[in-house]
């Protein structure tokens, strides 16, 4: 197992492809972080995200099995928009099972674009913002990425923090305190607004 862990992505999806379940396993490990918190970031509920989540996998691993993967090179953005597609299909079938039609009237009061809250424009900054915060927290240092994960995306206590990373509850606060100023200075540096 030690040995695939050096392997790059596509040589795990080709050995997975050959029946090596292991080397799935280790892609799993390398990217579910990243891919659960993108899908979090988006639907904002635990449980859904980890349905969403599974469903991600289980249509990759499909793909795989199947011999039709072909992205050489780009398996993580590949995942990510199986994750992207599976968000936006859940989005379209809740929006489809609450809409109310009024079909026989001239002015389209129940559908009209501009009476949502959220508009097109405002769902593709928010997107935006939450791919830009993912790919801030994939630049912190590892020990803050962590309590920042552990934080947020797995919704652990401080003390649950210090007791999973061996530390005190005070380093934990710290490194979380530390990740938040450099995401702000990350952010600030490249001129990446984390509003929305």
């Amino acid at each position: 197992m030690e040995a695939l862990e050096t392997l790059t992505d596509e040589e795990l999806v080709e050995l997975y492809a050959n029946d090596n379940n292991d080397a799935f396993d280790i892609l799993l490990l390398r990217h579910k972080s990243k891919v659960f918190s993108y899908i979090y970031l988006s639907v904002k509920d635990r449980d859904l995200a980890n349905d969403l989540f599974q469903e991600t996998f289980i249509k990759a691993i499909t793909t795989i099995k199947q011999g039709r993967y072909t992205e050489k090179g780009k398996f993580v953005s590949w995942i990510t928009r199986i994750a992207h597609n599976l968000i936006i299909d859940y989005f379209r079938r809740e929006r489809n099972e609450h809409t109310v039609s009024n079909d026989d009237s001239d002015v389209d009061l129940f559908n009209d674009i501009k009476l949502y809250n959220d508009s097109i424009e405002d769902n593709m900054v928010k997107e935006q913002v939450f791919a830009d915060i993912i790919n801030l927290v994939e630049h912190l240092p590892e020990n803050q990425k962590e309590v920042l994960k552990m934080r947020f995306f797995e919704d652990l206590s401080f003390k649950e923090i210090a007791d999973n990373t061996g530390v005190s509850i005070n380093t934990a606060l710290g490194r979380m305190r530390y990740a938040i100023l450099n995401m702000r200075k990350m952010a600030e540096e490249n001129q990446i607004s984390l509003e929305y």
